[in-house]
């Protein structure tokens, strides 16, 4: 069985092209993920959306009932002005925390994996 020697130059192009199909399916590997995430997430945000502007209502309507409650103990400015004070320190913890959460979130998981398992396959080839 004799061997067939390719030129440098061909093997060269043939890795240069498998590397091209690799990042082309990473890329369409990413594009489906996002898609798939987004496709979920769609009818979801849609209730949420709901269900938050339901909740401001709620919150406006007991923070208007604490300010008229407590007006009958100090003037309705000071009442407005206490109930809006601890409103605004409430947000800044949630508005902390969401931060903090959003910071940790990872997008197309699966994508970073294979791209690493390609970087270390296409290092192996190079040697």
């Amino acid at each position: 069985m004799a061997s067939v020697e390719r030129p440098l130059s061909a093997v060269l192009h043939d890795i240069l092209r498998n590397v091209q199909d690799m990042v082309r399916s990473e890329m369409r590997l990413a594009k489906t993920e996002v898609t798939e995430e987004l496709g979920k997430s769609a009818s979801a945000g849609m209730l949420l959306a709901i269900g938050v502007l339901l909740a401001i209502f709620g919150v406006l309507f007991v923070l208007l009932a604490a300010v008229y409650a407590l007006s009958n103990v100090v003037p309705a400015w000071a009442a407005a002005l206490i109930v809006g004070g601890a409103v605004a320190l409430i947000a800044a913890v949630f508005v902390g925390v969401g931060i903090t959460r959003v910071k940790r979130v990872r997008g197309a998981p699966k994508t970073a994996v294979t791209m690493k398992e390609n970087v270390q396959w296409a290092k192996q080839l190079t040697r």
